[in-house]
């Protein structure tokens, strides 16, 4: 028998906790509800004493209240309560007593502002939808709608472990898009560093060297004795320009002109256009399926989920969707009048029509991009990164060139 260290809470919503023993994790979880409490933490006794130990070792107490978390509500936050929420409703707690242990567990000051928030508004009556609508900034008219169908259908619990799967899957789709930018841009940080130092360290060194040879240096070792002693002399005022210059490119480009003229370029690049493209489907159909599938009505998932994209133009054509289904037409044949999407998602979204079953079919459609997506974004960077190595190898490697000729050139007229 093993001992596990447990909190849980009761069908009033308090918090309580203490140790059992029992064979296994799934025994301590099975004894805990047979005692009318839902388990929010379970782990062994050993490690839990261990973590303690090492805890009072480096504070010099015998207990550590746990480090508050600090910022205001993100989606991470929203992320954990949401998932914390379905477990509690799940087990046959009472929104109310389950919004009080959330209440209890947060280690985040705005969290549990929020939540106390959301607590005041349903003990007074109001409906949990419409106590997140307050905040809608925060949650969305995805998720807003999403609890409205729960309420309506009885089953919050199960709509609250879809939101969850929903948000993880999201959440999991921009981390691999943003961790794939993060290589490159570390190359491109490196190669820059690399021109800076030899332009700046390395070749004002040789210039002694090659003071008195004048016009009879090599032609590329007279450019970068140029480049390095004009990157000696001005280049502080270069880099403030530089800097000016991305700072005011960055301004303009989060301009309503300037974000729809990258948007629409972003499109129109050859791989990377078609990347995009199917990132924003993604987000799009997996909106879709996932409302339909909980009952949201067609015209008002429609708008919530093309107000996902965040690509303009394809938001733009998405739009036209909504007013030709209300108008009578079928929803494959608006989709298709937006010319954005390929062959393949055409046929499913007919067959989902057709049998009825759209909401699963576009979660399928929403599935197929994001493998897509995943093995383009693998395939680009197994492109980009031997590309970015060579143009760094390239550039150092003229530099180190153009010097050698001016030190060959000195050895020749010394001969």
């Amino acid at each position: 028998m093993a001992e596990f260290v447990w909190r849980a809470a009761d069908g009033r919503g308090q918090v309580s906790q203490g140790r059992i023993e029992a064979p296994s994790l799934s025994g301590a979880m099975k004894a805990l509800r047979e005692r009318g409490l839902t388990p929010l933490k379970i782990e062994d006794a050993a490690s839990a004493s261990a973590i303690a130990l090492v805890s009072s070792a480096t504070t010099g107490r015998t207990t550590a209240k746990p480090r508050q978390a600090k910022g205001p509500v993100n989606q991470a936050d929203v992320l954990a309560m949401t998932s914390e929420l379905s477990i509690m409703l799940k087990a046959g707690l009472p929104l109310d007593n389950a919004l009080r242990v959330l209440i209890d567990m947060s280690q985040k000051p705005s969290v549990s502002a929020m939540q106390q928030v959301l607590l005041d508004d349903v003990k007074s009556g109001m409906t949990f939808s419409k106590a997140l609508a307050k905040d809608q900034a925060l949650f969305g008219d995805f998720y807003i709608n999403m609890i409205r169908s729960g309420e309506a259908s009885g089953q919050m619990s199960a709509v609250l472990v879809r939101l969850v799967e929903h948000m993880e899957r999201l959440r999991a789709l921009r981390e691999s898009a943003v961790s794939a930018t993060m290589y490159p841009a570390i190359l491109l940080g490196v190669a820059v560093l690399s021109v800076i130092a030899m332009l700046g360290f390395v070749v004002p060194q040789f210039e002694k060297l090659f003071t008195d040879m004048g016009d009879a240096l090599p032609l590329p070792t007279q450019i970068v004795m140029m480049a390095g002693h004009g990157f000696k002399d001005y280049g502080l005022i270069i880099g403030i320009v530089v800097a000016a210059l991305i700072w005011l490119g960055m301004r303009w480009l989060k301009s309503p002109k300037g974000k729809m003229w990258w948007q629409k370029t972003a499109l129109g690049m050859p791989v990377l256009g078609n990347l995009l493209q199917k990132y924003e489907l993604t987000l799009f159909s997996r909106s879709l399926g996932t409302l339909l599938g909980n009952g949201v009505p067609m015209l008002t998932a429609l708008h919530i989920a093309t107000e996902t994209v965040g690509n303009g133009v394809l938001r733009q054509s998405l739009l036209q969707v909504a007013p030709y289904v209300k108008e009578g037409g079928k929803i494959v044949e608006g989709m298709r009048k937006t010319q954005i999407f390929e062959p393949m998602a055409i046929n499913l979204i007919r067959v989902g029509e057709e049998t009825g079953r759209i909401g699963p079919m576009m979660l399928e459609l929403a599935n197929i991009l994001n493998r897509e997506v995943e093995i383009g974004i693998k395939r680009g960077l197994t492109l980009l990164e031997p590309a970015l190595i060579l143009v760094l190898g390239l550039v150092v490697a003229s530099i180190i060139v153009s010097i050698l000729l001016g030190i060959l050139s000195v050895n020749d007229l010394a001969v």
